[in-house]
């Protein structure tokens, strides 16, 4: 049975993608999640998706507050995430400052747009426990949100929501980039064969090689890129600077720090209750053997 790998379309996925015309379903096929990370882990949850390319810091949050329903196998985009914050075409708002105390709006519970708001908060001293949330599901939501006046602001990653900054339905007030790398793995720890995800992630290796070769990054990506999404070159160009890829999609960062690093900040901000020496590193990793 091929691997049922779970993704989000934008931007970061194009080598994933560019790996999936080439295996044409023979070892895996791609299970869209266009709501995010809280749809990826619920469907991680559900029996519906074995491995999982992800936002990192809702992955970790979710196994730090008690799930077994995946473990980390490797890591994706090693670059921060760029979060804008977005606020309606005609609203009031027009600084994160203005958002004290208002109602966000998020995907799902879990999501990325969830714990970066926590983010937001801490660096602008406000209290994490006074947060307020509504979910509207996916971008289609939060932006009708934002516009119907029901939330103040959301957040999402800055490129993927341009076009809709460009087309004068939203408007950028901000932006908050992540502390911690952007993207990793993850797979369910007994439904996902170890050699089948072994072999998946070598030859997501190869595809992200070729992908952010300075060769690929002066012509080829950037065209795959504007071709798949539609987004125009100069914002294409200037998202291919700085994105970086591993060099090996199925290593974490030297001695797994990434994962203490960023339990440490999502506890300052409140995301997770625990502090981060409660936990056990060891238990958030696939183990192959």
């Amino acid at each position: 049975m091929p691997l049922r790998v779970g993704y989000v379309r934008e931007h970061f996925c194009s080598p994933l993608l560019q790996f999936n015309e080439i295996d044409q379903g023979s070892t895996f096929t791609l299970v869209e999640c266009p709501s995010g990370t809280g749809q990826l882990i619920s469907k991680l949850t559900n029996d519906e998706i074995d491995i999982a390319i992800a936002l990192t810091d809702p992955l970790i949050a979710g196994i730090a507050k008690g799930s077994t329903a995946y473990k980390l196998v490797g890591s994706y985009v090693t670059s921060p995430l760029k979060w804008a914050v977005i606020t309606g075409k005609d609203s009031t708002y027009n600084e994160i400052q203005d958002l004290k105390g208002t109602t966000l709006g998020i995907s799902r519970n879990g999501s990325g747009s969830q714990t970066m708001a926590y983010v937001m908060a801490k660096q602008n001293n406000w209290r994490t426990d006074d947060l307020k949330f509504q979910i509207n599901n996916d971008i289609r939501g939060l932006i009708d949100s934002v516009n119907d006046g029901s939330t103040s602001a959301f957040m999402w990653e800055w490129f993927t929501t341009k076009p809709f900054v460009d087309a004068g339905e939203v408007r950028f007030i901000g932006a908050v980039p992540t502390p911690w790398p952007s993207w990793l793995i993850a797979a369910h720890p007994t439904r996902a064969p170890a050699s089948d995800v072994k072999s998946f992630l070598a030859g997501l290796t190869k595809h992200v090689k070729e992908f952010a070769s300075p060769e690929a990054r002066a012509g080829p990506s950037v065209e795959f890129v504007k071709r798949t999404f539609g987004y125009p070159e100069e914002d294409v160009k200037a998202w291919m600077k700085n994105v970086s890829y591993p060099d090996d999609c199925a290593k974490l960062s030297p001695n797994n720090n990434i994962i203490a690093e960023t339990l440490d900040f999502l506890s300052q901000a409140g995301a997770v209750s625990n502090k981060t020496q409660d936990f056990n590193v060891d238990d958030f990793l696939f183990h192959y053997e």
